[in-house]
């Protein structure tokens, strides 16, 4: 069985993520995506944290209805500690041993992998799935996969340009700004029912 890891801070997930998981899922053939909300980044703090618990939760609603394709796995919200991909994907291994993993990153992303924790494992333990986006030229992806080792296997996929952010979303709403048509509506009700990225402390 092939499955997807798409990780991240999901703050909050919006539908530039659903759309990477949904072509992630049909151009290499996944059986599933698993969304990972990281409970601490090891690369960069959590802009605006709401609590990783907010950012599960609103993981689960934004797939919802979609569950035959996709799903939401604390496995890092509940481990103390930087939430190393490489660690996951051992978890997942040791829990899933007959399921080939695929690492989905977009391209900015997937340039910077020779700089994350253990980058060799991580490239052992699953296939990297780069969705090609703008800015970043899949000779630089190709050029930074070369730098480790095993990586050789990293496959592309095509993403349609969407120019929404989580930093963008998260600016609508302290202004005040409609966030519809932008992420799942669970997702923005769910925001807006606990006050979150408004300023003050989540509820």
């Amino acid at each position: 069985m092939r499955i997807g890891i798409l990780g991240g801070t999901f703050n909050p997930p919006h539908l530039g993520h659903l759309v990477c998981a949904q072509e992630a899922y049909i151009q290499l053939g996944l059986a599933r995506v698993m969304l990972v909300p990281a409970r601490i980044p090891p690369h960069k703090p959590v802009d605006e944290e709401p609590g990783a618990s907010h950012r599960l939760e609103m993981c689960r609603l934004a797939v919802r209805g979609d569950e035959h394709r996709f799903e939401v796995s604390d496995i890092e919200v509940g481990r103390e500690g930087p939430s190393y991909t490489v660690d996951t994907l051992d978890e997942l291994h040791s829990s899933k041993p007959d399921t080939e993993l695929f690492l989905i990153v977009g391209a900015d992303i997937a340039a910077g992998l020779p700089e994350w924790h253990q980058a060799e494992r991580v490239v052992t333990a699953a296939t990297v799935a780069v969705a090609e986006r703008p800015g970043t030229s899949r000779e630089a992806v190709t050029s930074a996969l070369r730098r480790i080792p095993g990586a050789e296997t990293g496959r592309f996929f095509d993403m349609p340009e969407i120019g929404i952010s989580s930093t963008m979303l998260r600016e609508r709403v302290r202004a005040g700004v409609s966030t519809r048509y932008l992420m799942p509506d669970a997702v923005r009700e769910y925001i807006d029912h606990h006050h979150l990225y408004e300023g003050r402390p989540a509820q």
